[in-house]
């Protein structure tokens, strides 16, 4: 080689070198296998695949919104229910870990939280819980929203067909009246019915004084010639067939038969309403974990939480949705109090062991 072709031969050499160092910099090398293997670990787990078992009250999501989730997502997801936050309860901590994520009211919330029943949720992957008012978020329950996301809100009130009731209501105790003889619709549920109990005797719906208790198992007891069904479903279906006259309903069941007889009329009690918060938890050992958080954001979209309430219309604590929610729906009453309403309102709190007085009391009263 000549001297000329050596020093080509060498700066070609230094040019290669330093073109290998830039692209090392700029991230152009291949990394070694062990980043590489950290590097796939992670993109897996943000990977949306497989399926999502969720766990909700019956006719508390839209079809067609598990349908949108399925396609955008490539997910299916199975709907399973139940009535009540108790029967909820009851199949987790017996060990139905197949859920991916389930939907509990606030209260319920701080029982399972602290019961070790729950897996973190996190919150990056939230995107768009900005959208929710402030009001409801950072609660009691569930300090900074480790466990729990808002999904819908709301109360029970008294409904009641005016064509066929002669009285007024205007109080809870209205409805022991001899004119509701086994022709009341009242919610299956142990804690609301025995706190409106409490309520009629000026209590706490969270008493946790025996004697409160008692009497509340009384009053109920004396309530059941006028119970025609205890159920947490579907009310607005025997007010509308004529089975029943009154009832203690949630607000979206009152809106709905109003909605289709304006002869339903929606009463907020004097003793002041029950109110919860329902929010998104995901079961301890969650299967797919990273799908519930993917749902979890999606619902949260305005667009999905507007169709969800134009089908349920609950309460809705998306804030940015509303504007997407038709007027009739966001007027009423029993989808949206009025604030001297909801100041009298209460939400239930953990009972702790004082549970059993109620599980026991309840157990009497539907014996």
């Amino acid at each position: 080689m000549t001297k000329m072709g050596y020093q080509r031969f060498a700066w070609s050499v230094v040019f290669l070198l330093l073109i290998s160092s830039i692209l090392a910099g700029c991230g152009g090398k291949s990394p070694p296998e062990s980043q590489k293997a950290s590097s796939d670990a992670g993109s897996e787990e943000d990977q949306i695949t497989g399926e999502l078992n969720l766990f909700n009250w019956s006719e508390y999501m839209p079809d067609s919104v598990i349908k949108k989730f399925e396609k955008e997502y490539g997910v299916k997801v199975n709907y399973s229910v139940y009535s009540s936050n108790d029967e909820m309860l009851a199949k987790i901590n017996a060990g139905a870990s197949g859920y991916d994520i389930a939907v509990g009211t606030d209260y319920m919330v701080e029982v399972m939280r602290k019961e070790n029943l729950l897996e973190p949720i996190n919150l990056d992957n939230i995107t768009n819980l900005n959208n929710i008012d402030d009001q409801f978020l950072d609660k009691s329950f569930d300090p900074g929203n480790e466990y729990s996301v808002p999904y819908m809100w709301g109360g029970a009130f008294i409904a009641y067909n005016k064509d066929t009731v002669d009285t007024e209501i205007t109080s809870y105790k209205d409805l022991w009246k001899p004119e509701f003889k086994n022709s009341l619709v009242v919610l299956d549920d142990q804690r609301i019915m025995l706190g409106i109990a409490n309520k009629m005797q000026g209590e706490s719906m969270s008493s946790t004084d025996p004697k409160v208790i008692e009497k509340s198992k009384e009053l109920l007891i004396d309530l059941l010639p006028n119970v025609k069904a205890f159920d947490s479903d579907t009310q607005k279906t025997m007010l509308l067939n004529g089975e029943a006259k009154a009832g203690v309903v949630w607000g979206a069941e009152a809106y709905l038969a109003y909605n289709e007889n304006p002869a339903i009329e929606t009463v907020l009690p004097e003793e002041g309403m029950y109110l919860g918060i329902d929010c998104f938890i995901i079961p301890k050992n969650a299967p797919n974990k990273r799908a519930a958080e993917a749902f979890i954001d999606f619902v949260l979209r305005p667009e999905v939480s507007a169709e969800i309430t134009e089908d349920f219309p609950y309460s809705n604590p998306n804030k940015a949705a509303h504007e997407l929610i038709g007027e009739e729906i966001m007027n009423h009453p029993a989808v949206n109090p009025p604030e001297e309403e909801l100041e009298k309102g209460e939400f239930l709190k953990d009972l702790g062991e004082t549970v059993l007085d109620y599980d026991r009391a309840w157990s009497e009263v539907k014996q």
